[in-house]
């Protein structure tokens, strides 16, 4: 039900918020507490979505095979596992600080809210990469126990990557999403239209991120990340188009992957450099 290559995306930015928060590898403590935080909302996240979306999944071929509909899970298993995870992401926030602690009704209303987005706009893909993109501030403020406005850069550019490359996923959802009355860009939009507003997101993502490297005074191999993202965004676009969506998966789940973590290295090696 909950596979790695889902969690990946907002992990490695996680990361980099709490390397970049505490100008180094965060105390030991810290760490372990931000990677029990990430895996057990993400998990409850992921668990609440498959129990809000389970006669959505059923209706449509592409996930009739999911665990609920294909009768490998129940809607109460899953719904239980939701509860104990978000328990468990409550009782890191809470070992963290008290800031983090404050914020986690809120992040957690963030996460479990985006299962209804499909249901009232268009713009849900928005919804996911905020979801997603408050993982680097989130992970900040369990280091520092504040907010630094620069951090939120990380935070948009991650909305924007995540939105468009979830817009160029719901290109297969099209016809369906247009029957049962569901929203996407590309339900509303078209195929041609939802690929011009996917480069646009992610063409403001690498221009956000230069921002960042900005701010965060990156050296060489920071703004080596930087373009690396920027390549491997463009090769993602060169494997889809709207007539030939074959290999969406590979530029939906391996490219993305990769994009987040070779930005954690570069900057992880960026910092590294800095200490000496």
């Amino acid at each position: 039900m909950i596979k790695w290559e889902h969690s990946i995306f907002a992990l490695p930015f996680a990361l980099t918020g709490a390397l970049l928060a505490a100008h180094g590898v965060p105390a030991l403590r810290i760490l372990v507490w931000v990677l029990v935080a990430m895996i057990s909302a993400r998990s409850a996240a992921m668990a609440f979505n498959r129990w809000a979306d389970a006669g959505l999944d059923a209706a449509n071929p592409r996930t009739s095979t999911r665990a609920i509909p294909a009768g490998l899970l129940t809607r109460s298993f899953v719904l239980a596992f939701t509860l104990i995870m978000a328990a468990v992401f409550f009782l890191a926030a809470w070992q963290l600080n008290r800031l983090t602690l404050e914020l986690a009704p809120v992040a957690l209303l963030v996460l479990l809210g985006y299962s209804y987005m499909k249901r009232l706009t268009r713009w849900t893909h928005l919804v996911l990469g905020f979801a997603l993109g408050i993982a680097p501030s989130a992970a900040w403020i369990a280091v520092r126990g504040s907010l630094d406005w620069r951090i939120t850069l990380l935070t948009a550019v991650v909305m924007c990557w995540v939105a468009g490359f979830d817009i160029l996923y719901a290109c297969q959802d099209m016809e369906h999403d247009r029957t049962v009355g569901l929203y996407s860009v590309p339900q509303a939009l078209g195929l041609d239209a939802a690929f011009w507003v996917a480069r646009l997101l992610h063409l403001a993502a690498v221009g956000l991120l230069a921002w960042f490297a900005g701010v965060f005074h990156f050296g060489a191999a920071g703004w080596a990340g930087v373009a690396a993202v920027a390549a491997l965004l463009l090769y993602e676009h060169l494997l889809v188009s709207p007539s030939d969506l074959r290999r969406l998966n590979a530029a939906f789940f391996t490219m993305n992957g990769v994009i987040a973590m070779v930005f954690l290295v570069f900057v992880a090696v960026d910092l590294w450099f800095k200490s000496f």
